[in-house]
């Protein structure tokens, strides 16, 4: 889920304005984008009447858990259009920047090392992998199948420089410490 939480902080970065931040406005919100209470009250995990109760201001203060429900609601809603100009333009010219520390496993030709050995790197990939990556997590891709994205991505750009060298090698990308992704 590393690969999915931080395309999610990438789109969060594009924001212009801030998201409600009270309460009552988050409630307001999500109602007006799901069309009923109802619905809400489904999607955050408590009952209508509670969520009617958040809009009118009677009960202010949710339960934590409630709470990080309604704001990650609100956040994952929250300006659509210029989500998608974003990851639109980073998908067709501008590519994306990821920034990983990680254990990259090789298999390559005899007389190689396939030792997996952790880096720290911070590399630009090109549109297609972008486009690649929008459209596997828009499809509902698995963790795994995202890693093997940039992992190959990482592999084209980086350890073969674009087939300059290391022509036989191939790289997955097994334990992440850190990851993060810019466009």
């Amino acid at each position: 889920m590393e690969i999915h939480a931080a395309l999610e902080r990438a789109d969060r970065e594009a924001f212009t304005k801030d998201p409600p931040k009270t309460l009552k406005g988050q409630i307001g919100y999500l109602i007006r984008q799901l069309g009923s209470a109802k619905a809400v009250a489904q999607e955050i995990g408590v009952t209508a009447d509670s969520v009617n109760r958040y809009r009118r201001g009677a009960r202010k203060h949710p339960r934590a858990d409630v709470a990080a429900k309604i704001d990650d609601a609100v956040r994952t809603r929250w300006q659509p259009q210029i989500r998608k100009r974003r990851q639109r333009q980073a998908a067709t010219t501008g590519g994306i920047t990821v920034e990983t520390r990680a254990q990259f496993g090789y298999t390559a030709p005899i007389g190689t090392t396939d030792d997996g050995r952790f880096r720290r790197l911070t590399v630009h990939l090109p549109p297609v992998y972008a486009q690649r990556l929008f459209d596997a997590r828009d499809a509902g891709a698995s963790d795994q199948q995202m890693r093997e994205i940039v992992a190959e991505g990482l592999q084209e750009i980086y350890f073969k420089d674009g087939g300059v060298r290391a022509q036989g090698l191939e790289v997955s990308l097994n334990n992440i410490d850190y990851f993060d992704v810019s466009f």
